[in-house]
């Protein structure tokens, strides 16, 4: 049965990308015999972008310090203000990891205007 449902999926994806890639070199050997030119397709690497790794970096820090933030948070409420633990501390880890990287996306954003 494992075996079956791990073909299904392998096959789900090779059955994306298959489609994803046909479908684009058809509707580009279609362009091509129109007369288009061939530089349309390079659009994409032409535009200004902040590096991969840049972005990398800056998400992934400010995950780390967003975490660590959380469980300083945690601690404080739970010992300050009585809360359980089991609640504070995956609540506040949670609610300013994911406050790190909405800042983290408005950065790149940013980054990627510059």
């Amino acid at each position: 049965m494992e075996a079956v449902i791990l073909a299904i999926i392998f096959g789900t994806v090779f059955g994306v990308f298959y489609l994803f890639y046909s479908t684009r070199n058809k509707e580009r050997m279609a362009l091509i015999e129109k007369g288009a030119d061939a530089s349309i397709f390079m659009l994409g690497e032409r535009r200004k972008s902040a590096p991969f790794a840049k972005v990398f970096i800056l998400n992934v820090a400010l995950l780390l310090m967003g975490i660590g933030l959380g469980i300083f948070i945690g601690e404080v409420v739970s010992t300050g203000l009585g809360l359980n633990e089991e609640v504070a501390f995956p609540a506040s880890i949670l609610l300013s990891a994911g406050g790190a990287l909405l800042i983290g996306f408005n950065m790149t954003k940013k980054l990627e205007k510059e």
